[in-house]
């Protein structure tokens, strides 16, 4: 028997649903998703399609590869010393350029984020190296996890992993093709204004922070900075650049191949580690993000089986221009305290449809830069909350209540490429 009922109810009791278990029942992300897809399926008069839920779950099969590949990416880099040598390397070598040091310390936290596309991987891998030294130049605690959560935020939408943004490009049939030059001018010009609003002021007035912070940096050293130290760097460039420039020559080998074959290349840089820990770890830190595609696949594969995903682009496409760009700047985020993985799929998909006469790229990047303030909504906040943790602060809105003003100025730097998407887009390319 098929229920009639208008695709709005169905919306509004999926995202109920989803919201209550995520909040009321403590569940899983990843777990309330499928959930609420399961309830949105039979109030559609759908029964439990079996077929639609596995094919919705691998929907970003794609997706899920490029992170379990980053992160052990990122966890051979870890285990080899590199991470903390070239954060202490360009500590000292900026320490007495406090303009300088502030932009590399930010710089370090965006990038695990850049890599993995996710903002917890840079707070709690760059985040907490670079917490202590900011700390021992006299930066406030508070600003201090402010720059870490903004940065990795920021880390997390720019290039070469965007994850919200691939997100959008599987929901409107788009290849992730084209998308650094747009990131960068979406998250570069941010994080210079947080790193100098911030804590430039405070590692002005340090004075290059005497023996404590030598000490510090004694202790991050564990391995000398070196070119073979290097290397899994220099493969992953080798291996990105050769795609982008020499497309015609250059075998397609794709993200997740490269960054494995960079992985495999940190068993030379000269530092021993167990290759087979190192990739059980990493699947491991990144199946709880992995779980969240899977659950948002399902959301959005049983949305568009019962007419859910019509409606939202239709309301979308209905409402008033202005109104648009309040409700990206303001719902989107808003949503993104559940996931921001899950408003960019379905907010931001129906958002940049409602766009088409604008650049699709600048606006996808636009659209997925705000959805990456999520990670700073209450009550989940991940960006937010870890940061406090590495700080020592047991009160996250200390960190949030600091994030504000930059939070802010994201939204509306979003919404200006957005309005001037075409325009920025003659620059680009």
């Amino acid at each position: 028997m098929s229920w009639i009922w208008p695709e709005g109810l169905y919306a509004a009791v999926m995202i109920g649903a989803f919201a209550a278990g995520a909040f009321r029942l403590k569940l899983p992300i990843a777990i309330a998703m499928s959930a609420a897809a399961v309830i949105g399926a039979l109030l559609g008069g759908e029964g439990i399609p079996i077929r639609h839920l596995v094919e919705g779950a691998f929907g970003y099969i794609d997706t899920i590869l490029i992170i379990a590949s980053a992160m052990i990416y990122m966890k051979a880099l870890q285990k080899t010393g590199l991470l903390e040598s070239l954060a202490a390397f360009v500590i000292r070598k900026f320490r007495n350029s406090p303009l300088w040091l502030s932009f590399g310390l930010t710089g370090i936290v965006m990038i695990p984020g850049m890599i993995t596309g996710s903002s917890t991987a840079a707070v709690l891998t760059a985040g907490a190296l670079v917490a202590p030294v900011m700390m021992r130049l006299n930066v406030p605690a508070d600003r201090a996890g402010a720059l870490i959560a903004m940065a990795a935020i920021y880390g997390m939408i720019a290039p070469p992993v965007n994850i919200p943004a691939m997100i959008i490009g599987g929901g409107i049939d788009m290849p992730y093709v084209g998308f650094a030059g747009p990131l960068l001018a979406c998250t570069l010009p941010l994080a210079a204004y947080s790193a100098v609003t911030l804590v430039y002021p405070y590692l002005r007035a340090s004075g290059g922070g005497g023996e404590q912070l030598e000490q510090e940096l004694r202790r991050m050293e564990k391995v000398p900075l070196s070119a073979r130290l290097l290397l899994p760097v220099w493969v992953l460039v080798v291996l990105m650049a050769g795609e982008q420039f020499f497309p015609d020559v250059w075998p397609a080998l794709g993200l997740p191949v490269d960054f494995v074959l960079a992985a495999l290349s940190a068993l030379a840089s000269g530092s021993r580690f167990d290759p087979l820990e190192a990739a059980t770890e990493a699947v491991r830190d990144s199946l709880p993000v992995m779980g969240i595609l899977m659950g948002v696949g399902m959301f959005i594969q049983i949305m568009t089986l019962i007419g859910v995903q019509g409606f939202v682009v239709v309301s979308a496409l209905a409402l008033p221009s202005f109104l648009i760009y309040l409700a990206i700047a303001t719902t989107v985020p808003l949503f993104g305290a559940i996931s921001a993985f899950g408003a960019a799929s379905i907010l931001g998909v129906p958002f940049v449809l409602a766009l088409l006469g604008k650049n699709t790229i600048v606006v996808t990047a636009a659209v997925s830069l705000i959805a990456g303030l999520g990670d700073l909504m209450p009550p989940t906040a991940l960006a937010g909350i870890f940061a406090a943790q590495v700080i020592g602060e047991d009160n996250y809105f200390v960190v949030l209540r600091r994030c504000l003003v930059p939070g802010l100025v994201t939204a509306v730097w979003g919404i200006i490429l957005i309005l001037g998407a075409n325009g920025v887009a003659a620059v680009l390319y």
